[in-house]
């Protein structure tokens, strides 16, 4: 029987045991995957603690790549042996073999791995919808980017460089401010001792930044609307300090400024939204964005791989091998 990393109650790292599971036919418009790797991402951790709820016993994660083995009634856009990733959709990622909406999936050129896709589905196609949809970043134009470091951190940073704009990171530690320079920032701020808003507006004579991409939240939104320029635009995409506190209109309104909080959801609800940003990443990888792989585990040895994230002792991307 197949094995999955299953979770009988919420809690710690500890929670998760490596279980056999019964992996039911794939139902009408589904298909059935043998997984190769899986993608790790700090959902995986809210939904182990309850914060997004499952149906227990149940399979966390939200991102992945295989093969498909089976097919159910009514699918015909993808064919078994097809190699795919996925991200999003109803979690249940960790595992060696799951069932799958078919509409969900992501083909995959032959020029990009399989480890190479499930480490940069979730945090790539959040880079594509941020930089491409949300606030399209043009040549010329400065923009802050929080937690540079992180995954979806190198592989955006190097995306706006690609564009041709002026990138500030920000980072918790010298060794950090190395690997975001090396990735696209030209510039690094370590925010465990610089005031990164004063610094921000110093590297830009006073002007501010177009736009801030905000995951961390509650920490830093207060210094982030506080360094952008006239018709900036804040966006809140992440909460790894916590949620900020509802912003009052008349914040916003000295500089003209705009705030939005965008998701993955909504940029992969269907099949030809998902596949536009997908494409656009794959594009942006065939043009010099590397995808970091900075820690490999395997599944069966998710509990490590979630201390290590929750420890943000991570860079870059983890990838958990089926």
């Amino acid at each position: 029987m197949p094995r999955a990393i299953t979770i009988h109650q919420p809690g710690g790292p500890e929670v998760m045991q490596w279980e056999e599971v019964t992996v039911a036919d794939p139902g009408p418009g589904e298909v059935r995957l043998r997984q190769t790797v899986v993608g790790l991402n700090y959902i995986d951790v809210y939904q182990r603690m309850g914060k997004y709820p499952l149906d227990l016993p149940g399979v966390i994660g939200m991102e992945g790549t295989g093969v498909v083995e089976a097919l159910g009634s009514g699918v015909d856009t993808v064919s078994v042996g097809d190699r795919v990733g996925y991200v999003m959709g109803p979690p249940g990622a960790y595992a060696e073999v799951r069932n799958y909406p078919a509409q969900r999936l992501i083909p995959l050129p032959d020029d990009i791995a399989d480890e190479q896709a499930a480490a940069m589905m979730l945090k790539g196609l959040t880079a594509a919808y941020l930089s491409r949809r949300t606030f399209v970043v043009e040549a010329g134009q400065t923009v802050l980017f929080h937690a540079a470091a992180g995954g979806v951190g190198l592989i955006i940073c190097q995306w706006l460089k690609q564009l041709g704009a002026t990138v500030i990171g920000t980072v918790g530690s010298d060794d950090k401010a190395a690997i975001a320079a090396a990735h696209g920032c030209d510039h690094t701020i370590v925010y465990t001792r610089e005031n990164f808003s004063e610094r921000v507006m110093d590297l830009t004579d006073g002007q501010g930044v177009s736009v801030v991409y905000d995951g961390v939240g509650a920490t830093t939104y207060e210094g982030s609307l506080a360094c952008l320029a006239r018709f900036g635009m804040y966006v809140s995409f992440g909460a790894a300090s916590g949620a900020p506190p509802p912003v009052p209109v008349s914040a916003l309104a000295a500089k003209a400024l705009y705030l939005t909080r965008p998701g993955l959801a909504p940029h992969t609800a269907t099949r030809e939204l998902t596949l536009d940003i997908a494409n656009a990443l794959f594009d942006a990888v065939r043009g010099g964005v590397q995808v970091e792989i900075n820690q490999r585990y395997a599944l069966s040895d998710a509990v490590s791989a979630h201390r290590a994230l929750e420890s943000r002792s991570t860079t870059g991307s983890t990838i958990l091998t089926v």
